[in-house]
């Protein structure tokens, strides 16, 4: 697999790739790295275990891009090994963009700088459906070509068995299956012969230079195009209010207004049951990622999708599916009150430092004499070069230097899977706290670049999470600005996300159940 990645890598940019790096990932089989080059070109390599769902995104990309579709561009594939290469789309998704854009407008639920983005998603959503379905394949649809029957039954059993079974929800099932039957009824009655998207939520759109571009369209089919734009604007844990809701939805309708003729009408009485069924196919997701597989962090979802079941119990159900009522009643007494009092329940907190041994150990600001204190020491030091000696383990000559070390990539990935899993664990529980420390001799080069390249991955693969960031000796570092790399260059290795400094987050920052790409130097 890695000879098939250099293969391509090389055939694509003339030489090999200096590193591969795994990509973290947690909602598909398939497996990401991220192969960066002597110059600091990058691609995502992919490595799909099922060649037909390959088939499907490698076709889909090629037709979708013939249609001027903003998706990744393939730069090689080998279909016998079943790996490719393709596009470095980068580290922000439209979904950390608004966690991000929250923090910066305390107070409001959706800012007002995330709505123009939303606006445009939404304007290009119809020309997927509309002119991508007019040119793509769907013979390799994969596992179905057609959103029809079968596969709104599938999903309507995946919530059945994953979570309401796991979540231990009573139902009387003949008359649950009696009215998933008339619900697929129902939702057939819509006009199912444009191209269906599947996934299309936030984390599978990704935000290049505010521009957004959009992945992971493998499991579309031909279906209704009301599904996506419920996908997107039922997004669980975007929590989008419901009168930016209605705002979107009608911006999405003029939109798709211009792509074909529709009875409006029609269309959003529809698409009400395409918002449950939607729903419910993702807290089966849910269920199974996180009462099955044990990753806690699904089920955070579940209450923001407990309140959305409770705004559309309020408003009537689409149909008459009275076991069905009861059983979404059940989940949104169990579920839907977890959560909003935020003051009750801030949320935990992660405190990232780094250090020099030289002054002992950090303070215990959180005040639960917990956490971890990694030693940095036994890695490569920097600063006994001189031309490090005035920099830090934020800029881009110390980042080179402490990323081309192998000793650096096996350190990291120990922490990294150890505060990943001690993350789960105190949001599970209900922590509030915790503090993660890094030492070196000086807390000016190895600490500072690996805190900095911690705090970034937090923030990217636990949302949710609060990260503050702090560099104790910050003051005492040495400074030279004659001697500081240029800051064109600098900008080359930080992430998207942040342009303030810190290292370039690598694949393994990848984000909750998909991966984070760059786009630059292509």
């Amino acid at each position: 697999m890695y000879e098939a990645l250099v293969r391509l890598y090389s055939a694509r940019f003339g030489r090999p790739p200096r590193s591969i790096l795994e990509i973290a990932g947690d909602g598909s089989n398939r497996s990401y790295y991220r192969l960066i080059g002597d110059d600091l070109r990058t691609a995502v390599g992919a490595v799909g275990p099922d060649h037909e769902e390959n088939r499907a995104f490698l076709s889909y990309t090629d037709a979708f891009r013939a249609a001027g579709l903003p998706v990744p561009e393939i730069y090689g594939q080998d279909e016998a090994v079943g790996v490719w290469i393709e596009e470095d789309l980068g580290d922000t998704t439209l979904f950390n963009a608004l966690v991000e854009a929250r923090k910066n407008e305390p107070g409001s639920q959706f800012p007002a700088s995330m709505l123009p983005i939303y606006r445009r998603v939404v304007e290009i959503l119809p020309r997927f459906q509309v002119e991508g379905g007019r040119v793509i394949d769907y013979s390799v649809a994969y596992p179905r070509e057609a959103f029809d029957r079968q596969s709104i039954l599938w999903d309507l059993n995946y919530f059945k068995y994953h979570f309401l079974k796991l979540a231990h929800v009573p139902f009387n099932e003949q008359r649950l299956e009696n009215d998933f039957s008339a619900l697929a009824d129902y939702l057939l009655r819509a006009d199912t012969s444009h191209f269906l998207y599947r996934d299309f939520q936030s984390r599978n759109i990704m935000m290049v230079d505010d521009e957004p571009y959009f992945i992971d369209y493998q499991g579309g089919r031909r279906g209704a195009p009301q599904y996506d734009i419920a996908s997107l604007l039922y997004d669980a844990k975007a929590d989008i209010p419901h009168q930016i809701r209605d705002e979107l939805l009608n911006h999405y309708l003029d939109a798709l207004g211009r792509h074909l003729e529709f009875d409006r009408d029609e269309f959003v009485k529809l698409y009400r049951g395409y918002v449950l069924v939607r729903i419910m196919q993702a807290m089966g997701a849910y269920g199974y990622r996180g009462f099955f597989e044990r990753k806690p962090r699904f089920l955070q979802s579940v209450p923001f999708a407990a309140r959305n079941i409770r705004r559309l119990l309020a408003s009537g159900m689409p149909i008459d599916v009275p076991e069905l009522q009861s059983v979404l009643e059940r989940i949104v007494e169990s579920w839907a009150h977890k959560g909003e009092d935020a003051d009750a329940l801030p949320g935990l907190t992660v405190r990232v430092n780094s250090f020099s041994f030289k002054r002992g150990y950090p303070d215990d600001e959180g005040g639960h004499g917990g956490g971890y204190v990694f030693d940095c020491r036994s890695l490569p030091n920097p600063g006994r070069h001189v031309e490090y000696r005035t920099l830090c383990g934020r800029d881009a000559g110390v980042v080179e230097y402490i990323e081309r070390c192998s000793e650096s990539h096996s350190y990291w990935n120990h922490v990294r899977s150890l505060v990943d899993s001690q993350i789960e664990e105190y949001v599970r529980r209900g922590f509030t706290s915790l503090t993660i420390s890094f030492g070196c001799t000086g807390g000016q080069h190895r600490s500072v670049y690996f805190a900095e390249r911690l705090g970034a991955h937090i923030r990217h693969s636990h949302p949710e999470v609060n990260v503050r960031l702090s560099h104790r000796e910050e003051d005492r570092w040495p400074r030279d600005t004659e001697a500081k790399e240029p800051v064109e260059r600098a900008e080359r290795v930080v992430s998207p996300r942040d342009r303030t400094g810190g290292p370039r987050p690598t694949p393994e920052d990848g984000a909750e159940g998909r991966r984070s790409r760059v786009a630059r130097g292509t």
